[in-house]
């Protein structure tokens, strides 16, 4: 999986680096999550069709900048491989969880949303158990998108489905954790994937705006950053006959270390 993609520098390093990562880790299946992939909020069709082909990505998650572009509203509707959070109310446009096939085997993916610090939507805790009840019969590799403002909603929620699904990785905070791990009854865990967007920014945004409103308090309109960008990722081995994760690692390509070499 790959974490929140922003604005054009985020899309333009992960057309040219998700194929080149799935070859080398001869993945099966590829997620990005695509909720800042227009200008830094929301995504429109033309961007996901580009990552679906161009980039040939499995599927596209969303979190609660899903609504950001109206123009996507119908698009949810028409394509399944694109999934926004599973627990805004009914009737809103799209799914939040299906099963897709892979080289690999059939894998399920779902897309919740915290409630800590976020907008008010479902509870995720009590949701996940009617979605697992549905699609554990299909397959046992499942893997969950949680996009969440707090760390500590993220480990919860991590540990309440230990065992049950085959990884939990967090996104939205755009800062990529290092506490990636296997949980003891199997699970694969990360608090959050990280960002594929400009590096020399705060957040994927500009680095001057933002501090601006900190320092101000006074309104300014968000801009993506320029510069050179970072994909963050993640890797997670699973097996397929117990759902069970075996490996997860973490991936930024270039590397903090690999950037700053660069520059001497």
């Amino acid at each position: 999986m790959v974490g929140d993609i922003v604005g054009k520098p985020g899309r333009t390093i992960a057309l040219e680096w998700l194929p080149r990562l799935r070859t080398r880790h001869k993945a099966d299946f590829v997620i990005v999550n695509g909720e800042n992939a227009a200008a830094g909020i929301g995504i429109t069709a033309d961007i996901a069709t580009e990552l679906l082909k161009r980039a040939n990505v499995d599927v596209i998650t969303l979190g609660n900048h899903a609504w950001g572009k109206r123009e996507i509203y119908t698009y949810l509707d028409d394509e399944p491989r694109i999934l926004r959070p599973a627990n805004y109310p009914p009737g809103a446009p799209g799914r939040g969880y299906a099963v897709y096939s892979s080289s690999g085997g059939d894998v399920g993916v779902v897309s919740l949303q915290g409630r800590t610090f976020m907008d008010p939507v479902d509870d995720p805790f009590r949701l996940i158990e009617d979605i697992l009840s549905e699609i554990s019969a299909r397959t046992k590799v499942i893997f969950v998108d949680f996009h969440a403002e707090a760390t500590s909603e993220k480990q919860a929620f991590g540990w309440y489905v230990d065992g049950r699904v085959s990884a939990v990785v967090g996104t939205h905070t755009h800062i990529q954790t290092a506490d990636e791990r296997i949980l003891p009854k199997g699970t694969a865990y990360l608090t959050d994937v990280g960002m594929t967007g400009p590096v020399n920014s705060i957040i994927g945004m500009n680095t001057d705006i933002i501090l601006s409103r900190f320092t101000s308090l006074l309104p300014a309109r968000f801009e993506v950053a320029d510069g050179a960008a970072q994909l963050c990722g993640v890797l997670i081995d699973i097996d397929p006959t117990t759902g069970n994760a075996t490996a997860i690692s973490r991936i930024q390509v270039p590397t903090h270390e690999e950037m700053r070499q660069s520059r001497v």
